[in-house]
């Protein structure tokens, strides 16, 4: 028996490849499933089950591109329903795997369909949980995404959850290993933990959601609260994951070839007025990039920060890249989160714009320790409200990067200096401001941490 964690930090998001004697069941894939497939080839392995723990909010999940890829059944718990043909998982039922067994537990709170598939050994041991959105480290799923179309309110939900975690998960054996959906910098959470597993012992110790003197009532208040509103695109991830999408694979043979000349890119630009997407490096946006475009690098956390300042998953997009390879990793990326309408790419990046005499613009930046004896300056924090609240800068304020468009009016026209926890978020919102007319704007490189790093030493 074996279980691979597939982890992806751009989405911080977890996959699981479990095998048994020759036979595999995978939980929770992404959209792009080559690399699933390959590793089936190379070792030979028959992909038996593709288990959903829910309907994902966050990313568009691999299963149906996997079922017609192999002869795979999609599994989801109760309640759950599909435009394609799926086994619909009662509380208890068990599925042979290898020498192994996987048993399905209804677990609702976090979406009434929500299901944790339980592994059990050949000898009949609990070995390992895999928990969804139900149960993170140091966390527990957020009861407020499954409401629409319900009866229901976000408190009911989690009395719900409450009740799931109570009576299913905390009577496991304590040492079961948790294997939850994601980790820390998910939105599907608040308080997760950077680890991505841990045994249920130890997070009957430390997560504070599953004390065992908590009371429902304790539960529901402490678990909503906090809870800032889930980004707009994760209801059109939901209808993805229920209704069918195309293959990455199309897609990425659909635009391969569409890199553009710098006519054909600004001409696009002046007639549809997609986003011009710039998903560089935070370096080089600075030194130049083109007007209004808005920076999203695909070294942080892409894939979810495009899905909350884009909003629309059909918003058409053009892309700036610095070489055909990041061009089709960033499609890849995009494709994760549903957002399937890229035009192409500008052939030549920046430089070729640049070379027709076209102009650009940079960003000023300020180090922290500069930043520091400036006096009397605005300030923009584009932190999390609930990062904000823990530590921030005398003077600043808090304008979230998730509500900046919203707060526009609160952002002056004089010199304002922003900064966020280490200098991608920052970028991202001087990018959104200068696209809607303020140029005055001043980046503090390293963010919060290089302001706190000077002002300790």
């Amino acid at each position: 028996m074996k279980i691979e964690q597939i982890y992806t930090g751009c989405l911080a998001q977890g996959a699981y490849y479990i095998e048994s004697r020759g036979e595999v069941a995978i939980i929770d894939p992404l959209r792009e499933v080559n690399p699933y497939l390959n590793k089936l080839t190379q070792n030979n392995h028959n992909l038996k089950y593709i288990f959903e723990t829910h309907f994902h909010a966050d990313f568009v999940s691999g299963h149906v591109s996997l079922a017609k890829a192999t002869d795979a059944q999609i599994i989801y718990g109760p309640l759950a329903e599909t435009s394609f043909e799926i086994i619909n998982a009662q509380d208890g039922q068990e599925f042979i795997l290898g020498d192994v067994k996987i048993k399905a537990i209804h677990t609702p709170g976090h979406t009434l369909e929500s299901t944790c598939y339980l592994l059990i050994d050949a000898q009949g041991n609990q070995k390992a949980l895999f928990s969804g959105d139900t149960l993170f480290i140091g966390d527990v799923g957020r009861p407020d995404l499954a409401q629409k179309g319900l009866k229901m309110t976000s408190k009911d939900l989690a009395g719900i959850m409450f009740d799931s975690l109570r009576n299913k998960l905390m009577t496991l054996n304590a040492n079961v290993i948790i294997y939850p959906a994601h980790g820390a910098g998910s939105a599907c959470g608040k308080k997760m933990s950077s680890e991505t597993s841990d045994t249920l012992f130890n997070q009957l110790e430390t997560n504070y959601a599953l004390r065992a003197n908590m009371t429902k009532d304790e539960f529901i208040s402490e678990v909503l609260d906090g809870l800032a509103q889930p980004p707009k695109y994760f209801s059109e991830n939901v209808k993805l994951n229920k209704e069918g999408y195309e293959e990455v694979d199309t897609l990425l043979k659909h635009n391969r070839n569409n890199l553009l000349s710098v006519e054909e890119f600004e001409n696009i630009a002046n007639e549809l007025h997609p986003v011009i997407l710039d998903v560089r490096s935070k370096e080089e946006f600075t030194v130049g990039h083109i007007p209004n475009s808005i920076f999203i690098g695909l070294e942080g956390s892409f894939a979810p920060w495009v899905g909350e300042m884009l909003v629309d998953i059909n918003t058409p997009i053009l892309l700036v890249v610095s070489d055909k390879d990041m061009f089709e990793e960033a499609q890849i990326r995009l494709s994760r989160v549903g957002f399937d309408n890229v035009i192409g790419a500008l052939s030549g990046g920046v430089e070729s714009w640049i070379k027709t005499g076209r102009g650009i613009e940079t960003v000023k930046n300020i180090n922290p320790k500069d930043f520091i004896q400036i006096s009397g300056k605005n300030i923009i924090d584009v932190r999390k409200p609930s990062e904000y609240d823990v530590a921030n800068y005398s003077n600043a304020i808090n304008l979230s990067l998730s509500e900046l468009g919203m707060n526009l009016s609160k952002v002056s026209d004089e010199k304002s200096y922003v900064y966020c926890g280490s200098g991608y978020r920052s970028l991202i919102a001087i990018s959104l401001l200068k696209s809607k007319g303020f140029h005055n704007l001043v980046n503090v490189e390293d963010g919060f941490k290089g302001i706190s790093e000077i002002l300790q030493s």
